[in-house]
């Protein structure tokens, strides 16, 4: 038996990997996502997200993502998943990100292939746009002045890609690299950690999905996971898939606060 089916769940409800089914949103992930939805509908060209480990910063990425349909918009999510990349790398992968068949060679050919797409696309009404996840790992001034580069490519009226980097705090001393970069973006959206009733209706929120059919956390029990996860939501979800498991090794029906807080000690320094 596994603590799903000790708890009558139809899966685990607090993974770590991200789900749409899942998303919370919150009012300030609304808020955010009203915010880059403007930016993408208005072809701004630069928008930024940043926030701490653990935020939800990945998350809400990929539920922009599946905002933007297929009928409208040209949109593709990029993964950096780590620091050494190339300034050609990033230009080769957001060509194909974008469309571009059969790359050209040289950096000249690859960018008459970017402009000539850009502007199929938007003669076909639709708008390029490229979401950064893990964008704090662009960390060479190469980069930045790559990215400045597609914002150059417009049409009267209109820049013809939008760039949406989330990413960590120091996101923003990468950007200042290229100072006029700085200049550049049109949209900035920082991501905090949740206050204690959120973390609430985020919990209820995930069992629910989960398929829960009865109270398996007290408010009590809640209320000491919002302390200790510090409203972060990726920490919500290890405090709370440990507690379920510990609570059906010890064939707990309903969580204690006693339990949680046994849980939290045990757990790897951070937690």
């Amino acid at each position: 038996m596994s603590y799903e089916q000790f708890y009558q769940l139809r899966e685990q409800p607090f993974s770590n990997t991200p789900d749409p089914r899942f998303f919370f949103e919150v009012d300030q992930h609304a808020e955010v996502l009203a915010r880059l939805m403007h930016a993408v509908n208005t072809m701004k060209g630069l928008a930024v997200v940043v926030g701490d480990v653990g935020t939800g910063k990945t998350t809400l990425a990929r539920r922009m993502l599946d905002q933007l349909d297929d009928d409208r918009y040209e949109s593709a999510m990029l993964v950096i998943i780590h620091s050494a990349i190339t300034a050609e790398w990033l230009l080769r992968k957001i060509a194909s990100q974008i469309g571009v068949e059969d790359l050209a060679e040289e950096k000249v050919g690859i960018l008459s292939q970017i402009y000539q797409r850009l502007v199929e696309l938007h003669q076909l009404g639709k708008k390029a746009v490229v979401l950064i996840d893990e964008a704090n790992m662009l960390q060479q001034q190469s980069l930045m002045e790559e990215l400045r580069g597609f914002l150059n490519l417009e049409v009267p009226g209109s820049k013809l890609i939008t760039f949406i980097l989330f990413g960590l705090s120091n996101l923003e001393e990468n950007l200042a690299l290229d100072p006029p970069l700085v200049q550049r973006v049109a949209v900035k959206c920082r991501l905090t950690s949740l206050k204690p009733d959120a973390v609430k209706a985020y919990i209820r929120h995930r069992l629910k999905i989960a398929g829960a059919t009865r109270e398996i956390f007290s408010d009590e029990v809640m209320a000491q996971i919002a302390t200790d996860s510090r409203g972060i939501p990726r920490l919500i979800n290890t405090i709370g898939d440990n507690v379920l498991l510990e609570g059906y090794l010890l064939k707990r029906e309903r969580i204690d606060v006693a339990l949680v807080r046994d849980v939290v000690r045990d757990l790897a320094p951070g937690t």
